[in-house]
């Protein structure tokens, strides 16, 4: 399947892209900011996480599965798709009337932006040669983090002068427009391919992902015999799916491709990036809020940065990568995360904010250079009738990533909280009047700071732990082909 670039208009094709990846991006971050005045409206305060955690598991549940459709069915029809379910579930949510329907209607968002994200980046791929991609993905990443700046402050914005469920209905003209700008502009050439969908691989691979998902955010809260349970199904899925794609005529996700050297190796990479953002995400705020003792603006700021950095090193990746190489991109975006991390591992109360601006920075830099390298060698070292499948499985490895890290930095966290040996212990009401700057004791509130910076240290050291892996996965890419950026398309991967 390719594009017809006599008919299809790219800058408006990528314009209509830039907002279909700009209404995803932007709803992340509005919902953070507005939840607390949704959780105190709808009630279900036990809940809260499970608004953020059934949109991510309906995502990364169905990213390899919408880059399958979109090898066999085409971009278009499959981006339409994604789009119409997004703002179905955007207008459902906004009608929400309680805490669990508000769940149901973000996980039908979660399936529309399974959908969004990964083919957006496909069809840069088949719309633009490699030597273009770099900065067109540039432009992406851009979206991404502009979206993150200015999406709480649309939030903000929107709860003080309007109902919070226009943080939900703002997404319906911003879809339609997105739809019919690849309704107009983007025009591909007549599929030739025939296969039907292995329909038995995709609902095992679904549940599967969903029970992982599950079972990780009830690790996460403490709940371990629910968590184990659903680890059990997820493995016992596991074993059928694999069955089905080892005997399918045309699997939903090949095993041969997942397998490849090359694959792997990017995937377990993004998988461990995916772990640390997470992680960095979770704790670092809280950290310069508690131990610093910084307003919540400066922890916020101190954040950002990773966003500042990330499309700062997509765009250098997108001009230099031509002379310096894609193997030598990956590995230099790979080493810069460690390099940020570290920066975290040496933070003290005494510490300024700007020394983990700093490690923010240098690891949204990383971030940049590594994803975009990384993703043009993927797309340029499968065959075309993959391309889909390929930077789905790109995709779904950070968005996996991202809940394997929730899951396991939380009971890191959890863990130096309990086991600190001679730290005085405190109660949740504690903590939460501490965020809220509630004061107590002097003396009680020294002790609640030791603690939990004692905690936050262990989980920034094994962040720094996780990722020395990037690199390691990263210098075992193989070379062989990716010395320049002139991966054959249409190529196999790398075994």
């Amino acid at each position: 399947m390719t594009s017809t670039n006599r008919t299809t208009n790219r800058p408006l094709v990528i314009a209509a892209i830039m907002a279909s990846m700009a209404m995803v991006a932007i709803e992340a971050t509005i919902v953070s900011t507005v939840m607390p005045q949704i959780a105190s409206e709808l009630g279900g305060l036990h809940l809260y996480s499970w608004v953020f955690a059934s949109f991510l598991l309906a995502q990364t549940a169905m990213t390899v599965v919408f880059g399958k459709l979109s090898d066999l069915y085409g971009r278009k029809p499959i981006m339409f798709v994604g789009i119409a379910v997004f703002v179905i579930g955007s207008v459902l949510a906004g009608f929400s009337g309680s805490m669990p329907a508000m769940i149901c209607f973000r996980l039908i968002q979660g399936i529309g932006a399974g959908a969004i994200q990964p083919v957006s980046l496909t069809i840069v791929g088949d719309l633009y040669p490699v030597r273009e991609r770099g900065k067109v993905q540039g432009w992406l990443a851009s979206v991404w983090a502009v979206s993150a700046v200015v999406g709480p402050m649309i939030g903000a914005l929107i709860v003080q002068k309007l109902s919070w469920a226009w943080i939900f209905w703002v997404n319906v003209p911003i879809g339609l427009a997105a739809a019919a700008g690849f309704w107009l502009f983007l025009h591909e050439a007549p599929t030739v391919r025939r296969s039907s969908i292995d329909m038995v691989g995709a609902v095992l691979f679904t549940i599967g992902i969903a029970a992982l998902m599950i079972a990780l955010t009830e690790f996460g809260v403490g709940n371990s015999g629910v968590a184990l349970a659903w680890a059990g199904l997820f493995v016992v899925t596991l074993v059928l799916f694999i069955a089905q794609e080892r005997r399918a005529a045309d699997p939903m996700v090949s095993l041969r491709l997942w397998g490849a050297r090359m694959i792997a190796t990017v995937n377990g990479a993004a998988m461990l990036a995916g772990m640390v953002l997470i992680g960095i995400t979770t704790f670092l705020p809280m950290y310069v809020q508690v131990v610093l003792e910084r307003s919540s603006v400066t922890a916020g700021l101190t954040l950002t940065m990773v966003m500042l950095g990330w499309p700062i090193g997509a765009t250098l990746t997108s001009r230099t990568f031509h002379r310096i190489g894609l193997w030598r991109m990956v590995v230099a975006g790979a080493a810069l995360i460690p390099v940020g991390t570290s920066t975290f591992a040496l933070l003290g109360s005494g510490s300024s904010p700007v020394l983990p601006a700093v490690g923010s920075f240098i690891i949204g830099l990383g971030m940049g250079v590594m994803s975009l390298s990384s993703l043009i060698l993927i797309q340029e070292g499968v065959e075309l009738s993959q391309r889909g499948v390929a930077t789905a499985s790109n995709v779904f490895s950070r968005n996996l990533g991202s809940a394997l890290g929730a899951a396991f930095f939380g009971a890191v966290f959890n863990f130096g909280l309990t086991h600190g040996d001679g730290r005085p212990m405190f109660s949740d009401e504690q903590l939460r009047m501490l965020l809220q700057g509630v004061h107590g004791s002097v003396a009680g509130d020294a002790g609640i700071r030791l603690a939990l910076g004692g905690s936050l240290h262990l989980t920034f050291l094994m962040m720094l732990v996780v990722s020395l892996g990037v690199i390691a996965l990263a210098l075992l890419l193989p070379k062989e082909g990716l010395e320049n950026h002139s991966v054959g398309a249409g190529k196999p991967a790398p075994k």
